[in-house]
């Protein structure tokens, strides 16, 4: 084969690639995936104008916000903890179908709240019905996959929602560039619009579990699962609480290092943007590729260790870009990016397969359900950590946080290899 046949097949194969991402075979996973394409187009329209919406257009303190998100993240981790065991006795697919309705129901009342109080509702019904949403997706996937198959449905949907989210951010430009009380209402319902229109593509998968013979297809059983409890499995704790620590990855991306480039850097702020778009190819264009083999525990828990290795990697460099000299500070940021991208892909991609194999099949959803809450938990935290360390004590706070994930990856492929309960936890049929 020459050089100019490999040239023009390299397009051809990466279009295929895009389209076994966008576009699966199985009736499942492709329902799933247009449903999170609505779903994110939705977020990035939300996370775009949301802060301007609520200062602005409702007219609340920007202390108000805080503390009101605040309390919405509470409401996250237990909507998190409460849809897996939900998912566990109604079946994942009926709770995914209802909580995606209802979370796109709360995204539009967000137009009607006048008031401290009407804001902190909505805000707890729409964070906590995502959480319960994220819940019963893993438990769905957990029931209807098996092996290789979960972590690669996992990881297509994780490429479609970095995509998605960021073109609903461009959307989202629009209204910023108006400035209106009127264009930033009508984002906001346009993202509720758009998760309550993501249910449609569930109806035929509601219809075909619903018909489904058998509780591992259906989900739903006539009495409480009788598998064994994720609250009396201490190595699922304790990964999923060394998660909680790495998911703080996401708090620094979008909190920490802003904050970090416009207050310590010689760095333009339109920085930011640019490594958020690097973020978001990066992750489109690998992170399928990152979750192979990730099905094997060892694998798994190879990749959570490499993750937080390169976490605390990014963390050094993100600190050595408070150099005088702006060429230099955007090549420490670009590299450091490039690190935690990477550490940001392994990371997830081991902790999906964690989730996974290391639970007990007949309580998928309770399981996945603690996996949920040792995220929403990460995220509720890592604004204050994140702040509290890097953004205030510079150099000293970034090696904190570079420490903690080295250590959180490190302990996770500890705990996984003296584990001997995940030889007992066969892969569902």
């Amino acid at each position: 084969m020459t050089t100019a046949t490999v040239s023009r097949s390299l397009p051809a194969r990466g279009w295929q690639a895009a389209s076994r991402v966008l576009r699966p075979t199985d009736p499942v996973a492709r329902a799933l995936t247009v449903s999170t394409m609505g779903s994110a187009l939705s977020s990035g329209l939300f996370y775009t104008v949301s802060a301007l919406f609520f200062t602005r257009v409702i007219g609340l303190s920007v202390a108000t916000v805080g503390w009101g998100l605040t309390v919405a993240g509470a409401a996250g981790v237990a909507g998190a903890l409460g849809g897996g065991y939900l998912a566990d006795r109604v079946g994942a697919h009926r709770v995914l179908m209802a909580s995606t309705a209802g979370q796109g129901l709360a995204l539009l009342a967000y137009a009607a709240a006048g008031s401290t109080l009407t804001f902190v509702a909505v805000a707890s019904a729409a964070v906590g019905l995502r959480a319960v949403q994220g819940s019963a997706r893993a438990a769905l996937i957990a029931a209807c996959f098996t092996g290789p198959d979960r972590v690669t449905v996992r990881a297509g949907l994780s490429v479609v929602t970095n995509v998605f989210i960021g073109l609903g951010t461009c959307l989202g430009a629009v209204a910023l560039l108006a400035d209106t009380a009127a264009a930033y209402t009508a984002c906001l319902l346009a993202a509720g619009a758009l998760v309550v229109l993501s249910c449609a593509p569930l109806v035929p998968v509601l219809r075909l579990l619903s018909g489904a013979v058998g509780p591992a297809a259906d989900g739903a059983q006539d009495r409480p699962p009788s598998g064994r409890s994720p609250l009396r499995d201490p190595t699922y704790l304790g990964t999923a609480a060394l998660n909680a620590v790495l998911a703080m990855h996401l708090g620094l991306q979008t909190v920490g290092v802003p904050l970090w480039i416009v207050t310590r850097t010689d760095a333009p702020p339109v920085t930011v943007s640019l490594l958020l778009v690097l973020n978001t190819v990066l992750v489109a264009l690998l992170q399928v590729r990152f979750a192979r083999g990730t099905h094997e525990l060892r694998t798994a828990a190879r990749g959570v260790a490499a993750g937080g290795v390169l976490l605390a990697l990014a963390c050094a460099l993100y600190a050595a870009a408070a150099v005088d000299g702006v060429a230099l500070a955007v090549l420490l940021l670009v590299l450091a990016t490039l690190a935690h991208t990477a550490g940001e892909m392994w990371a997830e991609a081991g902790s999906w397969g964690l989730a996974f194999e290391l639970a007990d099949p007949a309580t998928a959803g309770a399981y996945q359900g603690i996996n949920q809450c040792s995220v929403a938990v990460g995220a509720m935290l890592a604004p204050l950590v994140v702040t509290a360390t890097a953004v205030e004590h510079g150099t000293v706070g970034w090696v904190i946080l570079a420490g903690t994930f080295a250590l959180a990856g490190g302990m996770t492929l500890l705990l996984v290899g003296r584990s001997r309960a995940a030889r007992h936890h066969a892969p569902t049929a």
